[in-house]
């Protein structure tokens, strides 16, 4: 069993649970819409466990933002240790959030999510969702720089800005299509640089 650490010093199968629970209903049904006592009522959890875990529900949130974070790393480092040609990369990464957006019960970036319910942009939600796309943003430009891109900069803002826009189509329009014009998308970025 990992010895992953909580915020405030403990793991424990109940703090799984409430994270589990609310990072579920937080992307199906809103932040703002799920209070703290149903996430507690279905992950069967009492307050004083709850407490113990979270400060409270902003504390909550940001803890599901930085869990959903850390996957996103995890996962894009494990396709950057298999895939050395940064091109490859590039496009294996808009394939892959292709694939999510198209997935069954996609519902949009929850980041972007997160940022709209959150728009204060000194909150510590607002702060865990620019961090995650600062950290995003860097792991595109190292790339860009790899392939040999003019201004590796704005190739990344402008991949940043496809998948930000594919992520909106695909939860609000066709999701296919969004998978193919984010592809084509990147594609083309690629070959002008």
């Amino acid at each position: 069993m990992s010895k992953q650490m909580t915020a405030r010093g403990r793991r424990s199968e109940a703090r799984e649970r409430l994270l589990g629970t609310a990072s579920r209903l937080f992307y199906v049904e809103g932040i703002r819409a799920v209070g703290v006592d149903r996430v507690m009522a279905e992950a069967e959890i009492a307050r004083g466990t709850f407490y113990r875990h979270f400060e409270g529900k902003d504390d909550l949130v940001r803890a599901y933002l930085e869990t959903t974070d850390q996957d996103i790393r995890d996962r894009l480092g494990a396709a950057r240790e298999e895939i050395a040609d940064p091109s490859a990369f590039l496009q294996a990464v808009a394939a892959g959030i292709g694939e999510e957006l198209c997935g069954v019960g996609f519902r949009g970036c929850p980041f972007i999510n997160a940022a709209a319910e959150y728009p204060e942009r000194d909150s510590a939600i607002h702060q865990a969702v620019l961090t995650h796309r600062a950290w995003f943003h860097q792991v595109l430009q190292d790339a860009f720089e790899q392939v040999g891109a003019a201004d590796p900069a704005r190739s990344a803002d402008a991949m940043v800005a496809m998948r930000d826009g594919a992520m909106v189509a695909g939860y609000l329009g066709d999701p296919q299509k969004a998978n193919d014009t984010l592809v084509h998308g990147v594609a083309a970025l690629l070959t002008a640089d």
